[in-house]
């Protein structure tokens, strides 16, 4: 498949910093090879006992259960509460890359996050409720010597770049595919 899409040069960026250094490097090996913009991020999950699986990423295990009214043993968080901590990773680690490129003073950040999840969509009680959240609220918090103008600047930035943010807020294709029998090595 052939792109149309013509890259986009992305202007110097005010400071030097590291980051903006791996930026640089990026934007010429991509400029000289445009598939190597690609990657494939991958996990794998292991059912345990009841409720619980075991996610790998690399070489970073996380435990996942429920609480005990969903069926669990409350070790660990849940799904949503998984992804609600993606999201908030993904906020602050987008928000200091961006706080870099753009060359703004950032003292102090933290994120919370909640959503509105009608257990009617998972547990089948009302198929015409989504089984996901029907709403995610994010509050950040920033504290630094900027005029508020420079943190706006800032947000925007963060709205427009980060990846579990883009995940959310646009469809985005999920193909399962169902294997039965063992697992082959």
């Amino acid at each position: 498949m052939t792109s149309t899409r013509t890259a986009v040069e992305i202007p110097a960026p005010t400071p030097q910093t590291p980051l903006n250094g791996i930026v640089a490097a990026t934007a010429e090996a991509v400029a000289a090879k445009p598939e190597a913009a690609l990657a494939v991020i991958a996990a794998d999950a292991t059912a345990g006992e009841g409720v619980v699986s075991q996610v790998r990423a690399r070489r970073f295990t996380l435990t996942v259960d429920e609480p005990a009214v969903f069926g669990g043993d409350d070790t660990a968080a849940n799904p949503v509460e998984h992804y609600l901590a993606a999201l908030l990773s993904c906020h602050v680690v987008t928000y200091r890359f961006w706080a870099q490129r753009l060359g703004v003073t950032v003292d102090g950040l933290t994120a919370h996050a909640e959503g509105d999840l009608d257990v009617r969509g998972f547990f089948g009680l009302d198929d015409a409720v989504r089984p996901g959240f029907g709403e995610v609220r994010v509050q950040v918090q920033i504290t630094g010597p900027e005029p508020a103008a420079r943190y706006a600047e800032l947000h925007e930035a963060v709205q427009a770049h980060c990846p579990v943010l883009d995940l959310t807020a646009n469809p985005t294709p999920v193909v399962t595919e169902l294997v039965l029998g063992a697992p082959t090595a």
